[in-house]
């Protein structure tokens, strides 16, 4: 099966802060009564706590350091900027704040190299910016891999046509929805669908109270199962707590992991858990600064590597 790797690349923050410039539509962000230096600090001690837990599972984990002259506060997050296939192609990606171009790096691709795996063909979207629309990677697009379908709830960093053109250009039939959230007495849009979605090989975790089409949700829901996916839900109190923001990896000897932050295991309850289980294992990390100011979880700070090797 392809839908899981056993490497993820994860960059190292340098700048991590709240982000001034994605906190006008990432609803998730707050703030923190500390100095920039000090949630860098906790951040970097989040991180390598949990870059240690993944490499303690057996699970290979490639690490760029970030650079503190870039000034990029979610550089933490590369699964919005690039995203790797099997057949060597990578997707570089629209971004909608500025300061969230400036992660695109040659490093990345460096590191890869180095690291035994071929990069083929850039498949490069980035010019969409110009025009002012955006497909934030797997952020937006979440890919079942094994059934050629990927999943995305538009909003203004995911945008219609961008998405229909990826699903072309790398032949997945795309699945449109919208996802909301409350925001004070408003429904907006969520600002990426990996908080709202998380599709592993034989199970989804999806908050389908955020799918207020009642014909999209059950559009949402068939194709899953029909994949063959056990659909597991979890509320919109739970997604705030980051619970749609998983990863399924697996580790060298192929045992399966689903990867999640402390908030989002603790937020799941006995039958969920009970659910994703009967699967793999759940491997959990506390991420508190990084969700806090980031607006993003553990899913977001792994950029999946399904590249052939060299």
């Amino acid at each position: 099966m392809s839908q899981v790797t056993d490497t993820v690349l994860m960059v190292r923050p340098a700048s991590f802060r709240k982000n001034e410039e994605t906190a006008v539509n990432n609803y998730f962000q707050e703030d923190l009564a500390l100095e920039n230096e000090a949630i860098n600090a906790q951040a970097q001690q989040e991180f390598d706590a949990f870059v240690a837990k993944l490499k303690a599972a057996g699970i290979h984990v490639l690490v760029l350091q970030d650079k503190k002259e870039l000034n990029t506060p979610d550089s933490i997050f590369p699964n919005n900027w690039v995203s790797t296939h099997k057949n060597g192609d990578v997707a570089l990606y629209p971004m909608y704040a500025e300061n969230r171009r400036r992660e695109r790096r040659e490093e990345f691709f460096t590191l890869l190299e180095g690291s035994g795996f071929a990069i083929k063909n850039v498949i490069d979207y980035t010019e969409a910016e110009e025009e002012g629309l955006f497909l934030e990677g797997t952020g937006s697009v979440i890919l079942d891999r094994d059934n050629e379908k990927a999943y995305c709830a538009l909003s203004a960093r995911a945008d219609e046509d961008l998405f229909i053109e990826f699903c072309e250009d790398f032949e997945y039939l795309p699945v449109l929805f919208t996802a909301n959230q409350t925001v004070g007495n408003e429904r907006l849009p969520i600002y990426h669908t990996n908080v709202m979605m998380c599709i592993a090989e034989e199970f989804a975790v999806v908050c389908l109270q955020s799918i207020d089409d009642k014909k999209e949700r059950k559009q949402v829901i068939n194709q899953l199962k029909e994949s063959g996916k056990e659909v597991i839900a979890i509320t919109e109190a739970q997604m705030h707590q980051f619970a749609g923001n998983m990863l399924q990896v697996k580790n060298a000897a192929g045992k399966r992991f689903l990867v999640m932050s402390a908030s989002a295991h603790q937020a799941l309850d006995a039958t969920q858990i009970a659910s994703i289980t009967k699967y793999c294992e759940i491997l959990s990390s506390d991420l508190t600064t990084i969700e806090t100011c980031g607006g993003g979880s553990a899913r977001c700070m792994l950029a999946e590597i399904f590249l052939p090797k060299l």
